[in-house]
């Protein structure tokens, strides 16, 4: 099968085993794995694309290897820009905080040098599969978080 570009915007916290990411998939109908896909399923490459406006978390603990995520159908562009602005102001601040996005995502950002450690509590929304967890991530520079952030949040825009 051929892969599937994703795009819209992403907010990825951490490195390649151990991450969270905040994301609106958008798929292309033109794309020619999503054309391959929507045929496996009998549905048009629209259909199968769809509207690319629900947000989903997405996590990975490298350590366990296990993985998971869900989808957030109800949070707007702005709440995760907001969410993306207050993450953006403690990195600045230097002093441990905690953000939230709601009751899914809490990040206790603690700073380590000129880097950041978090611990990221994901709780599925109610009525959806999965189990609470956590993860831990980092150190991250804060410098690669601030501009990942910046261009999250241009993204949106």
């Amino acid at each position: 099968m051929s892969p599937i570009a994703l795009g819209g915007p992403a907010l990825f916290i951490g490195d390649d085993g151990t991450y969270v990411a905040l994301e609106r998939p958008k798929l292309d109908p033109a794309d020619p794995g999503v054309v391959e896909a929507a045929a496996g399923a009998g549905v048009t490459p629209e259909e199968f694309a769809g509207d690319g406006d629900v947000w989903s978390v997405l996590y990975e603990d490298g350590a366990s290897g296990e993985g998971g995520g869900f989808e957030l159908p109800g949070l707007r562009d702005a709440e995760a820009e907001d969410f993306a602005e207050r993450l953006a102001m403690v990195l600045r601040s230097g002093e441990a905080y905690e953000v939230e996005a709601g009751d899914v995502l809490v990040l206790d950002a603690r700073p380590a040098g000129e880097a950041w450690t978090f611990t990221a509590r994901l709780t599925p929304p109610e009525g959806q599969e999965g189990e609470a967890c956590a993860l831990e991530l980092g150190p991250l520079a804060t410098a690669a978080l601030l501009a990942g952030l910046d261009d999250f949040r241009g993204s949106l825009a």
